[in-house]
């Protein structure tokens, strides 16, 4: 007579190791996001007239604004100055973490899950 109810053979060993690797991820994960949270990124514009920093927190830690760049007269360009290289701050930032996280994952983020 068969058997009813569960699933046959093995099956509970194979789904141990599945939480397993699971748990180490997580682990990885965790300990990849604080690496990350500690890193710095910079961004520049106007050919490095400005310099924006950015922590791994996505937060701004740093802006450095050359003499030349700092034209009372264009307030307007200054500024976008400091939004482009802040822009490119975080995308350097999001580089950084999803290459950190590509590694433990190994792509397994582009899932259709």
């Amino acid at each position: 007579m068969a058997k009813r109810g569960g699933f046959g053979g093995g099956m509970p060993g194979n789904m141990n190791n599945l939480m397993k690797q699971a748990q180490r991820m997580q682990r990885q994960m965790e300990e990849a996001q604080k690496e990350l949270e500690e890193k710095e990124v910079t961004g520049t514009a106007g050919g490095g007239a400005v310099t924006v920093t950015v922590s791994g927190k996505r937060e701004i830690t740093g802006v450095k604004l050359s003499e030349e760049v700092v034209d009372p007269d264009d307030i307007e360009m200054l500024e976008d100055l400091i939004m482009a290289a802040t822009n490119e701050a975080l995308r350097n930032i999001d580089e950084v973490s999803n290459a950190s996280m590509s590694k433990i994952t190994g792509g397994m983020g582009n899932l259709p899950f």
